[in-house]
C-alpha cells in the first residue's frame, strides 16, 4: 500500500467563546453570530509511515501521540457506575446464553477479535501465552469476535471457532459475533466505552482494542489496538495481586 499520512483537527471549544465574547462586546452593532477559528492540527503519522495491508499500522511509532501505554494506571477510568461487567449475559460462539457473573471475582482482559486483520496473527499469539501464564492465578480473558472493521471477520462462528482454537489454540471464552461501535454495539460493550474512554472519544478504534477489567467487575484500563498482550502483564500481575 502506498505511504501516506493523515491528521485529525482538535478545536478549543473555550478559546472560540472568547473570540465570540471578544467580537460582541467590540462591535457598535449588532453581532455577528458566525466566527472562525484557525484550527490547532495534530498530526498523526508521517508520510514515511508504512502500513499493513489491511490499512492498519503496526508500529507504535506511528502514533506519537496515541498511546499504546497510558502514562499512568487507570488513566482513563471514569467515575464509578453502580453496573459492574457482571450484570451482563452474553452468547458465546455456541449460542448458548452466559452470565459474566460466572467470571466473578477474576481479572479479566476483554478483546475484539478479528481473524484476517494484520494484527491477528501477534495478538492472538500472546493472548494465549498470556492466558496460559496467569488463568490459575484468577485471571480470564474474553474475546468477541467483530466485524466493523475492514470486514476482517466475515466468517461464521463455527468458522471463528475452529480458526482460533485449532491455529492458536485459544482456551479462553470465545463469544458470538458482536458491534463494538453503532446503534448495535452489544450492551456489554456500552458499559465497557462508557467506563473506559478512548484516546479520541468512547469509539472502539480497531481489531484488538483491549479493557482491563479489576475482580470488582470494573473497567479500569483501556488500551489502543496495537497495545500488545505482553504490554499490558505488568497491568495484569498489579490486579491480580490486588
Amino acid at each position: 500500500m502506498a505511504s501516506m499520512a493523515f491528521s485529525t483537527t482538535f478545536y478549543t471549544p473555550l478559546y472560540d467563546l472568547t473570540q465570540a465574547k471578544a467580537k460582541a462586546n467590540s462591535s457598535p452593532t449588532r453581532p455577528s453570530m458566525a466566527f472562525t477559528v484557525p484550527p490547532i492540527k495534530t498530526s498523526f503519522g508521517s508520510s514515511k509511515s508504512a502500513f499493513s495491508q489491511h490499512g492498519f499500522p503496526q508500529n507504535s511509532s506511528m502514533f506519537p501521540g496515541f498511546p499504546l501505554k497510558s502514562r499512568s494506571f487507570g488513566v482513563y477510568a471514569r467515575a464509578a457506575t453502580e453496573k459492574t461487567i457482571y450484570d451482563f449475559t452474553v452468547k458465546d460462539i455456541d449460542g448458548k446464553d452466559v452470565s459474566l457473573s460466572k467470571f466473578k471475582g477474576r481479572v479479566l482482559l476483554i478483546v475484539n477479535v478479528a481473524s484476517k486483520c494484520g494484527l491477528t496473527l501477534s495478538n492472538y499469539s500472546e493472548l494465549s501465552h498470556v492466558y496460559e501464564k496467569y488463568k490459575t492465578e484468577g485471571f480470564e480473558i474474553l474475546a468477541f469476535p467483530c466485524n466493523q472493521f475492514g470486514g476482517q471477520e466475515p466468517g461464521s462462528n463455527p468458522e471463528i471457532k475452529q480458526f482460533a482454537c485449532t491455529r492458536f489454540k485459544a482456551e479462553y471464552p470465545i463469544f458470538d459475533k458482536v458491534d463494538v461501535n453503532g446503534p448495535n454495539t452489544a450492551p456489554v460493550y456500552q458499559f465497557l466505552k462508557s467506563s473506559a474512554g478512548g484516546f479520541l472519544g468512547d469509539l472502539v478504534k480497531w481489531n484488538f482494542e483491549k479493557f482491563l477489567v479489576d475482580r470488582n467487575g470494573k473497567a479500569v484500563e483501556r488500551y489502543p489496538p496495537t497495545t500488545s498482550p505482553f504490554q499490558i502483564e505488568k497491568d495484569i500481575q498489579r490486579l491480580l495481586a490486588a
